[in-house]
């Protein structure tokens, strides 16, 4: 426990790792395994793996965010790979890997980039409409907001922000848009304060979650990186998937236990479903404990699901 508590530690000046305890036995670690970390981060979450890896044991590290390299521990069993975890199954291809022991990924957005003004990510500060995790990507969070029709707006803000009047703010940030362009953080909040409903910090904080998931295209990468979870993972391999969206966690449920994100409900015409190969560890998924989430209140929204290759 103290271990992990030191790798907190460590790691709480970029960000806090959540759930480590929790991820850490679920994986249940092989010493001479190869473990990939999709989201590195801080790489609280990497640590905890290699004091538990033997000298044959190998991490694979992804991380889109050229900031994170720095966190890379001084260790040659650790392969770094700057890239966005939906090209998984290539790069680890090219590593020379066919197969892992196990895969995890921390969807959430790192405390550094939320602290980090000149990012965009967060609501307190001012700066530019940016949000790009990967900063040699094009589309900006302002190219959304400027570029995007009524309808993409409105579909954005009311799946991946739960906005309450999202048809209201998609229709306003169109009409605004026409006088002036939105630029930067401040000035879009100002325009827009007129269509706020409830807590302020709250309705931005969800409209903000929007910008950002559509910009890094994270929905589609989760999806990618969840079909390529059965072809990448050795038979009795783990897969640890941590959301702090309704919409992903349902997304990970469903692939858990029928290996496709399409249902019966959703699709009448299926006959017959394709048995899945990955076999959901808990049932329910695991949520982190009150100390955690006094600790780190960001803990609060997390959900852990693991799943095993059968």
């Amino acid at each position: 426990m103290k271990e992990q508590d030191d790798i907190a530690s460590f790691a709480s000046d970029y960000h806090i790792p959540v759930l480590l305890n929790e991820v850490i036995e679920h994986l249940r670690i092989n010493p001479s395994g190869t473990y990939v970390d999709c989201t590195f981060g801080g790489g609280g979450h990497s640590r905890a793996i290699l004091q538990k890896l033997g000298e044959r044991g190998r991490l694979v590290a992804f991380d889109q965010d050229a900031d994170a390299k720095r966190n890379l521990p001084d260790d040659s069993r650790v392969v770094f790979i700057p890239q966005n975890f939906r090209h998984l199954q290539r790069f680890l291809r090219l590593n020379g890997i066919t197969e892992v022991d196990g895969v995890l990924a921390d969807l959430g957005v790192s405390s550094y980039q939320f602290d980090e003004a000149s990012r965009g990510f967060s609501i307190r500060f001012d700066g530019a409409l940016d949000m790009r995790m990967d900063q040699r990507q094009e589309k900006t969070a302002a190219d959304v907001l400027n570029k995007y029709s009524e309808a993409e707006l409105h579909k954005l803000f009311e799946q991946y922000g739960e906005v309450t009047n999202s048809k209201t703010l998609a229709r306003t940030i169109i009409e605004k848009r026409r006088l002036a362009p939105f630029q930067t953080i401040e000035a879009f909040k100002d325009t827009l304060f007129e269509v706020v409903r409830g807590n302020p910090n709250k309705y931005f904080a969800q409209v903000f979650q929007a910008l950002r998931m559509e910009v890094n295209e994270e929905s589609e990468a989760l999806k990618e990186l969840l079909e390529q979870l059965p072809a990448v993972l050795k038979t009795g391999g783990r897969a640890a998937i941590i959301t702090f969206h309704s919409i992903e966690d349902r997304w990970v449920k469903i692939f858990f236990r029928k290996g496709t994100f399409v249902t019966e409900d959703e699709n009448p015409f299926i006959s017959k479903e394709v048995p899945s190969q990955l076999m959901p560890v808990n049932k329910k998924p695991v949520i982190a404990a009150p100390e955690e989430t006094k600790r780190n209140p960001r803990s609060r929204s997390a959900k852990l699901r693991v799943a095993e290759k059968k």
